[in-house]
């Protein structure tokens, strides 16, 4: 009825356009049909029952005369003299085309806003015109929250950041809004903390895992914590073709009462959340729920008197629209032909949660190798055995045996302390097929052919693999047909196997482990002993070659005094002899070793003759001192120009040579 009053007032024959604006007011009729008429002008009051100046004119309007109006015929007044006074307007045809008798433009009432505005830890209710400004309501909150225009940010429009000069018609409002203050530059106190993270959670990105039912489709959809309930319903509206009011949801927490919330505050679970959604059936359906809806806590705020008066009329509302209605069923336990295998065990674990609660085993997220290398491939202690529960939607065992056994408290404390559990759902011939090529390719052909083997009705399976050294080794398949007692004693069987095969497995590792401790200790002493003759070796090698420098260093060194004195003795002037006619000083030099140099020099002979005749002997001037025996005189001291008649070496004298300190 909604849309029949907005397309007969505006004139929109598109009916998916007419439900567009519609959804856009919140099925508001008169805030969307302000939204489309221009603003100069007046419209018309449809809400019968709440405008007292048409009460007052006409009395109240049964719910009959209501659906007649809507429909273009005349709403008969009290009396005719009422009928009379009030004669039709010409500008009313240009919004409703009702009969002129019942036609009536009234003084157009400027539309009033309501906001809730969350800051830290306060809430403020507003009530503006939509004709008032962001300008406006920003010094309306600098009164309230004490908080300065200029460090304020209002952030929670649909249309992202607006100026404060915007006027508030042109961003097109629903009639109530949530907005919340940021204060970037104000520090939080101690008592704003929880405020603080309030805030940190409303610009967090929230994933939301959406799956169609009908279309058996998965939709991944990002938003920020700012984004209420009401416009992610209305992008899945998109993605779906579902109105908002037909959405039938699952998924949402209790907390999300209001479509008006945000999603930070909804309690939807942080990164990544699951949802559900299909069409609402039709209300000739509604009325017998079937068994898989039962569980649907949450319909679309949406959805509100407006379908109910619907039914009244017997109007099915997929009919108005020409849309087919279709039953809610279950979503599938895992997507047909999911490229990834974790991605697929997600929505597996997601969906048998909520079917079955949060208490079951724990699955295992990753590739059925995956779990194999978990379950086998670590060391002996920590190895587990490895449960493969096979589901299948078409058996009818499976709600039993999931709700009985697999989510029985003593089996899922049991399941999660021994084993590392791996789920798949067999449901879909595509996912089966994909199964029985991982069992081949990790088991062998003989699991695969006898997973084959079990007919339909006999699923759920719950396959026992234990690993062995060269192969991996099916242990027990457990079928769904079974009790938590025997269950439980089977795989307390499988249990006791696989302890044997470990405590050998641990034996054999940890003799294995010693041995290989004792060749690491051989290793490392050998290693050792090697380093150290390294070692030796290098510092003999090094103490040789010292020597050997050492001793050319020597040679050197003698070769080098052997030249030199060598040069000296050839540069002596020849001993003069006795008989010459010149003045001879005879000397006789005692060296060091107790020798006795002899020789003749001529009296005129200089000093550095003498020095240059002892260094010549091997007793360098720089390394030896001559010295007089009395009185006791150094000679090296004395110049060497001097003559030995002038140094009083004449005509004999004895000397001896003494190292240089």
């Amino acid at each position: 009825m909604i849309l029949a009053d907005f397309q007969a007032c505006t004139g929109i024959d598109n009916i998916a356009e007419a439900i567009t604006l519609l959804e856009l007011n919140n099925w508001d009729l008169v805030a969307a049909i302000n939204g489309v008429i221009p603003q100069e002008n007046g419209i018309l009051q449809s809400n019968f029952s709440s405008e007292a100046s048409q009460a007052s004119m006409y009395g109240p309007l049964s719910h009959s005369e209501a659906a007649d109006a809507a429909a273009g015929g005349a709403v008969p007044p009290p009396s005719s003299s009422s009928s009379s006074s009030s004669p039709p307007s010409s500008s009313a045809s240009a919004f409703c085309p009702l009969n002129s008798s019942s036609r009536h433009i009234v003084e157009r009432q400027p539309r009033m806003l309501n906001f809730r505005v969350e800051y830290r830890q306060r809430t403020v209710e507003l009530v503006l015109e939509e004709g008032s400004t962001v300008g406006e309501i920003k010094q309306i909150l600098e009164t309230e929250l004490g908080v300065p225009v200029s460090k304020m940010q209002l952030k929670g429009w649909k249309s992202g950041d607006v100026s404060d000069s915007t006027v508030l018609r042109s961003l097109h409002l629903p009639k109530n809004n949530s907005l919340y203050v940021l204060t970037p530059d104000i520090a939080p106190t101690a008592s704003t903390s929880k405020n603080s993270a309030l805030q940190e959670s409303l610009n967090q990105n929230f994933l939301l895992v959406i799956s169609h039912r009908e279309t058996q489709r998965d939709y991944n959809l990002n938003f920020p914590g700012s984004r209420t309930i009401q416009e992610v319903k209305r992008n899945v509206s998109d993605l779906t073709n579902i109105p908002v009011r037909h959405q039938q949801w699952e998924g949402w927490p209790a907390s999300a009462s209001d479509d008006s919330m945000t999603l930070a505050l909804s309690g939807i679970s942080y990164p990544c959340h699951h949802l559900s959604v299909c069409r609402r059936s039709s209300p000739a359906n509604a009325q017998e729920p079937t068994e898989e809806c039962a569980d649907v806590h949450m319909i679309s705020d949406s959805e509100g008197d407006d379908y109910e008066d619907a039914s009244e009329f017997g109007v099915d509302d997929t009919e108005m629209f020409g849309m087919g209605s279709s039953s809610c069923r279950k979503s599938p336990m895992m997507p047909e032909n999911s490229e990834n295998e974790a991605d697929a065990l997600l929505h597996f674990t997601a969906e048998f949660s909520s079917r079955y609660g949060e208490t079951h085993p724990m699955f295992f997220i990753g590739s059925l190798e995956a779990a194999s290398q978990e379950a086998f491939y670590g060391k002996a202690r920590d190895r587990k055995l490895l449960a493969i529960y096979l589901h299948n939607d078409d058996s009818v065992l499976s709600n039993v045996f999931c709700s009985q056994m697999m989510c029985a408290d003593s089996i899922v404390s049991y399941l999660s302390q021994n084993f590392i559990t791996w789920a798949w759902d067999v449901t879909k011939e595509a996912n089966k097929a994909r199964l029985l090529t991982m069992c081949t390719r990790h088991f062998g052909s003989v699991v695969a052919q006898t997973i084959r083997t079990y007919k339909t009705d006999q699923f759920p399976l719950l396959l026992i693999v234990m690993g062995k050294r060269t192969s991996n080794e099916v242990l027990n398949v457990i079928q769904g047909n079974t009790t938590v007692d025997e269950l439980m004693m089977r795989l307390m069987g499988a249990m006791e196997i696989f302890t044997a095969q470990q405590q050998e497995d641990i034996k054999d590792e940890d003799e294995r482990e010693a041995r290989e401790m004792v060749k690491r200790e051989q290793d490392e002493a050998y290693r050792l002993s090697l380093e150290a003759d390294r070692k030796k070796r290098e510092a003999q090698e090094r103490e040789e070659a010292e020597q050997v420098r050492l001793e050319q260093m020597r040679k050197e060194q003698e070769e080098e005094k052997e030249a030199i004195r060598l040069s000296l003795e050839q540069a002596l002037p020849p001993e003069p002899n006795e008989e010459s006619g010149e003045q001879i000083s005879k000397l006789r030099i005692r060296t060091p070793s107790g020798e006795f140099l002899e020789r003749r020099f001529l009296g005129s002979c200089k000093l550095q003759v003498l020095f240059d005749f002892v260094a010549s002997k091997g007793y360098p001037f720089d390394e030896f001192k001559l010295l007089t025996t009395f009185p006791r005189r150094n000679i090296t001291q004395l110049e060497p120009g001097s003559t030995l008649l002038e140094a009083k070496l004449f005509p004999q004298e004895t000397l001896f040579l003494e190292a240089k300190e």
